[in-house]
């Protein structure tokens, strides 16, 4: 028979690097989740990213037990990676920060594509375009 789901908590920690620090601490302390445990369990199953933030989503069981699951990055992180740039633009629509080519979108969206409501991977980069013109980043075709 199948566990009894008390709660799922989504986050975003960095790869490799977490801590019991917020919010992971509090989110998973006022569940009763053994802290360390899953610190040491997201930081081995994620060293292979290396400060890269991702998204992470904790499933608490009536015994206290988790289980997770690690998402790839947000599409605004891999951009702000590829374009080497610490943030977006203030106004995205007069200034740009940043030029990225369209194979490293290609490349974004196989990354993301499981992550995505997309069918296809056209589709998938039309919506990495979209977060990069968000972001104040132009794509070079």
């Amino acid at each position: 028979m199948a566990k009894e789901v008390l709660v799922k908590i989504k986050l975003q920690a960095p790869g490799g690097q977490a801590t019991p620090a917020p919010p992971i601490g509090p989110a998973l302390g006022q569940n009763g989740v053994n802290i360390g445990q899953f610190v040491s369990q997201f930081n081995e199953r994620t060293k292979d990213l290396n400060g890269t933030t991702v998204p992470v989503v904790i499933t608490v069981y009536k015994d206290k037990s988790f289980t997770f699951e690690v998402k790839s990055p947000p599409a605004a992180v891999l951009l702000k990676q590829v374009a080497q740039i610490a943030k977006g633009s203030d106004v995205p629509n007069k200034e740009k920060v940043a030029t990225v080519t369209a194979g490293q979108v290609r490349q974004i969206a196989e990354t993301k594509f499981r992550d995505l409501n997309a069918y296809d991977l056209e589709q998938a980069e039309k919506i990495i375009r979209g977060t990069a013109r968000s972001m104040g980043i132009d794509v070079a075709d």
